[in-house]
């Protein structure tokens, strides 16, 4: 199965993001993965509006936004008419979150969830339904550079063996995704991987050797 390889565009270099963008396209990566972090839902705060809508006019590639905000659904038309292609919810923020994934569709963009590393299979079921991507947290939200929480990892062959029963939604990884877990989570089944500090940026190596690498895993 090809693997969906997206780099983390929060720990890319903003002192030149143009060069950035330019060599990760080059090196084969898949999409851009953009984080919005509010300061309330997590104690942190993401990439500016400015920031991804440059990256989504920049690139050629499809682009991701992975909202930690609360009410979600109140930026949902905002993204969709930057271009981005999947938008990811956490439905832990989110009262209506069914509502809000039909929203996302409605925009013209792919619907995602993101769930938490205490969020379970059977909390959010339901919602698998209109989502085409499910993408696991195996750090707690808001912070680059964690640690990688081994009790997460049963939930991955959970959500993949689960798919076929809810229309056929890709499982993700976010967090601490090192080369060792993208090998030993592709045979699993996950489709996508979420690149930060743990297997990309701030390497000795360029970005198409580095790629070219994780394809091989």
């Amino acid at each position: 199965m090809e693997k969906l390889l997206c780099p983390s565009m929060m720990c890319a270099n903003f002192g030149n993001l143009e060069k950035e963008i330019k060599e990760l396209e080059e090196g084969g990566i898949d999409f851009f993965h953009l984080d919005v972090m509010d300061g309330s839902y997590v104690p942190n705060f993401g990439m500016g509006l400015q920031d991804i809508e440059y990256i989504c006019k920049q690139a050629t590639k499809p682009c991701d936004v992975h909202l930690m905000v609360v009410n979600p659904s109140d930026y949902i038309e905002k993204f969709a008419a930057l271009g981005v292609k999947i938008i990811y919810i956490h439905p832990e923020t989110d009262k209506h979150a069914c509502r809000t994934l039909q929203k996302i569709k409605d925009a013209g963009a792919k619907a995602g969830i993101a769930l938490n590393p205490g969020t379970s299979f059977e909390t959010v079921k339901e919602l698998l339904y209109l989502c085409d991507y499910v993408m696991l947290m195996s750090v707690n939200p808001g912070f680059a550079g964690q640690k990688y929480l081994d009790f997460v990892t049963p939930k991955f062959r959970q959500f993949v063996d689960a798919a076929s029963n809810y229309g056929g939604y890709q499982v993700m990884i976010d967090g601490a995704c090192s080369p060792e877990k993208i090998a030993m989570l592709s045979k699993v089944g996950v489709k996508g991987f979420i690149l930060g500090t743990s297997a990309l940026f701030g390497k000795e190596k360029s970005y198409k050797e580095i790629i070219t690498e994780l394809r091989k895993l």
